[in-house]
């Protein structure tokens, strides 16, 4: 049962408190106390404000009080204008007054080493054994733009004029940065119902606000800036969540440059970074990776809309050839195709547009007819909704003058609402003259209105897979779920066979395998030459023979295989070659003995991997094997557990997929059965419990129908693998 000093509704006092008292308060207009005090008066606070200063009788027009437990009725939400050596008794006054939350601003403690480390953690076991919820330490606070709660000691945030639509949240893991993306929201005309910045996240960390948020009524749009996630678990669980109830979280996630690959011994360990992982898991959960701010902004006004995109078909109308060919190579680019028109269409607008103009897509209305003739705007919008080829329909200019009530303005917004089609109007970004005079009433009607550098075409071809994951989505919550079998015994001869931190002999390897349905290539053991001859006779020719060491997990570097063994001589001359090889190679090492495997046919090879990342645990990896692997590194990642769909995504996201699916004339291979090794790789880690620190299947080789396993690498963990955050 989820604990109700930590589930969402605990978070409903720092939200919405009935009162809020101002620790620190102070008469002196420059010092943090007065701020405050002026920021919630000036937001319009609808609750009660309670400043507590021994020394002051009255600030800004409201009593003052000389301490917390002087206030005569009941704190909901206190607000530390305090420094931090005063924090921790400000903390044990709020117990003592039963307040319900506090905002703390003061810095000083875990970001600084470790005496700081231990005073928050001491500050974090008074506020969680009185059921005090707290935002902070270091951080810049939280605001509430519905209710008027201006909880920040950031006068900017309160500089620009607020919309009637507040429907957009933002949380961050960074302070000054979020200001300035909550100020440039502010700016274009997006006003967030909710901004906070969770600082060092003592308590109240980005996950915990992003659940609040999702049962939020009023929130639509889920927006944020994460440097690492310090829950990925429980993130992972609500961004399903807010898939499932078609609330989009838009994520800036920093950390892209830093994101480098670890020395592994599996292909999968060293080729994984954790940007690739964050990405994999992004695409996997539905979170929307935003590249910077201002796609934060174009996105939600996007969303706002209040419609979804039915494809990627685009259509631009342009009144400038040139920004139209601009903007077509943007669409192609974001995986927006600006597909050309049928006859049918072209035939339609041709007869409504001047005959110097273009019917062809982008459509070109050309300046002198869009200026002479503004509702030629109008006139393909109504052909292009008849055509159901048609998903997304772009202008690149809009008539700048147009009142509200223009009867061709009306024309257009009664055939954009009549229509599916998703209707974007965006302009070239120049000073008073970039956003149309109609903006407002564009946008009251469902048609989202962006400048150019606001970069709304990636922002639509982001809410494009949005949209596609949310349907898909609504689909699999019925037909895909993840497998769960029952493996108890072959779980327990696992956990048996995973010494920490040794790796399994191939052989070992292959029957682990085998026990979770994926096949491998047959093979036998053999500890002598005469051995290796009998099992290659009942194996059959042509064989393969192997080096079989824990202590050597790449055999290829120590000249421990043989391909292509075609006699018993060849057996007993391999058998020999291969013993003197890994003797020199590694003098030390336990040999197993040697493995004899079929020599399996020529078929395509992929790679299947699983590596342990710090903060997400086990990821699985996949990619063509081979020089693809090594040079290419085509390869995607998603974070286990896996269902069907994300082990299909995984072979769709491969630049080289095509190879899979039969080029000049070469026969595809069975991607279901890849999909079934995939799912069942997923089920091993997921028995494994930890156990496993890397693992590969290098190549499992694939062919028209069925697959087999050719090597296999598993690692076990050095110890208990604990999950940690992972910061940008």
């Amino acid at each position: 049962m989820t604990n109700e000093n930590t589930s969402y509704r605990s978070l409903e006092p720092l939200f919405y408190p009935r009162s809020v008292a101002v620790l620190g308060a102070s008469q002196n207009p420059n010092k943090l106390g007065f701020i405050q005090v002026k920021a919630l008066l000036d937001g319009e606070f609808s609750g009660e404000i309670y400043p507590i200063n021994p020394k002051s009788g009255e600030i800004a027009g409201l009593t003052c009080f000389p301490s917390l437990a002087e206030v005569p009725g009941p704190v909901d939400l206190a607000i530390f204008c305090v420094s931090a050596n005063q924090v921790q008794q400000s903390l044990e006054d709020c117990a003592m007054k039963k307040v319900k939350a506090a905002i703390i601003f003061a810095s000083g403690y875990s970001e600084t080493g470790e005496e700081g480390a231990r005073q928050q953690k001491l500050m974090a076991d008074i506020a969680r054994r009185n059921g005090i919820r707290l935002i902070g330490p270091n951080c810049v606070g939280l605001v509430n733009t519905i209710n008027g709660l201006v909880g920040t000691f950031s006068p900017a945030v309160m500089s620009h004029p607020l919309q009637d639509q507040r429907a957009v949240g933002y949380v961050s893991q960074s302070g000054a940065f979020g200001v300035l993306t909550y100020m440039a929201a502010a700016q274009h005309g997006l006003t967030f119902n909710y901004f906070v910045s969770v600082g060092n996240e003592m308590d109240t960390e980005f996950a915990d606000v992003v659940e609040y948020m999702i049962h939020d009524p009023k929130t639509e749009v889920i927006s944020g800036y994460l440097e690492g996630a310090k829950d990925p678990v429980k993130l992972r669980r609500l961004a399903k969540e807010a898939l499932n109830c078609n609330k989009p979280m838009i994520v800036m996630k920093t950390g892209r440059s830093s994101a480098g690959s670890r020395a592994a011994a599996s292909h999968t360990g060293s080729l994984a970074g954790s940007d690739q992982i964050y990405n994999a898991f992004f695409k996997q959960t539905g979170i929307v990776r935003a590249d910077d701010f201002e796609e934060i902004i174009s996105f939600s006004k996007l969303f706002l809309s209040g419609k979804l995109p039915t494809g990627r078909n685009t259509v631009i109308i342009t009144s400038s050839g040139g920004r139209g060919i601009n903007e077509a190579d943007r669409c192609e680019a974001n995986g927006l195709p600006i597909i050309p028109l049928s006859e049918e269409t072209k035939a339609k607008i041709k007869q409504c547009i001047p005959s110097f103009a273009s019917a062809s897509n982008p459509i070109d209305l050309t300046a002198a007819a869009s200026v002479t003739n503004p509702e030629l705007f109008t006139a393909p919008l109504k052909a292009l909704v008849e055509d159901p080829d048609v998903d997304n329909i772009i202008f690149t200019e809009f008539p700048l003058f147009w009142e509200a009530d223009n009867p061709h303005l009306q024309e257009f917004i009664h055939t954009c609402k009549q229509s599916d089609k998703f209707v974007l109007v965006t302009s070239f970004p120049l000073e008073g003259m970039s956003i149309p005079k109609c903006s407002v009433e564009l946008e009251k009607h469902g048609i989202p209105v962006i400048p150019g550098n606001l970069h709304p075409i990636s922002s639509l071809a982001k809410l494009v897979e949005y949209s596609e994951k949310y349907r898909k989505n609504q689909m699999l919550r019925i037909h895909d779920v993840p497998s769960n079998l029952e493996r108890q015994e072959t779980k327990q001869k696992m956990h048996h066979l995973l010494k920490p931190g040794a790796a399994l002999g191939e052989f070992e390897a292959s029957q682990l395998l085998g026990q979770y349905g994926i096949p491998t290539a047959k093979k036998a053991l053999a500890a002598s030459s005469e051995e290796a001859v009998q099992h290659a006779n009942t194996i059959g020719y042509p064989v393969v023979l192997k080096i079989d060491s824990n202590d050597i997990p790449h055999k290829t570097e120590a000249n421990g295989i043989r391909l292509n063994i075609q006699n018993d001589e060849e057996v007993k001359a391999a058998f020999s070659d291969i013993l003197r090889s890994a003797k020199d190679y590694k003098p030390d090492a336990i040999i197993n003995g040697i493995s004899v495997h079929e020599m399996l046919s020529k078929g395509t090879e992929v790679i299947v991997g699983v590596t342990n990342d710090p903060a997400f645990g086990p990821v699985i990896m996949f990619g063509l094997g081979g020089i693809f692997v090594e040079t290419l590194k085509d390869i995607s990642f998603r974070v286990a557990p896996i269902t069907r769909h994300d082990a299909a995504e995984m072979i769709e996201d491969i630049k080289a997929k095509a190879i899979l699916k039969g080029v000049r004339g070469q026969v595809p291979v069975d991607l279901d059965a890849i999909v079934d090794v995939l799912i069942n790789i997923s089920d091993l880690i997921s028995d494994a419990d930890g156990l496993i620190e890397e693992l590969d299947i290098n190549p499992l080789i694939v062919y028209e129908k069925g697959l087999k396993a050719a090597d296999a690498l598993i690692i076990a963990s050095p110890s208990v693998h604990e999950k940690t955050e992972v910061m940008g």
